[in-house]
């Protein structure tokens, strides 16, 4: 079974830049980074913390599954 890998906040957001996604807003430490797809919004929020605990990082993928499939996310966010 592949491993979560370590990422920071901001390997995540560019791992959802190379989907569309950017940077709308910003408060404190989290970042809320948005896309539209067939005119509809698609948002999501990624904290900006050096590492992301694996729990919050299994969330941000559980959500990002619902905007792109789970084949694509699987070899950015898992070991081989």
């Amino acid at each position: 079974m592949p491993k979560l890998k370590v990422l920071s906040g901001n390997e995540i957001i560019k791992i959802l830049s190379i989907f569309g996604f950017s940077i709308e807003a910003q408060k404190g430490s989290h970042v809320k980074l948005s896309r539209f797809v067939n005119s509809k919004k698609e948002v999501l929020t990624v904290p900006l913390h050096q590492e992301i605990d694996k729990g919050t990082l299994r969330a941000i993928i559980r959500q990002s599954s619902k905007f792109i499939p789970e084949e694509k996310l699987d070899q950015h966010f898992y070991t081989e």
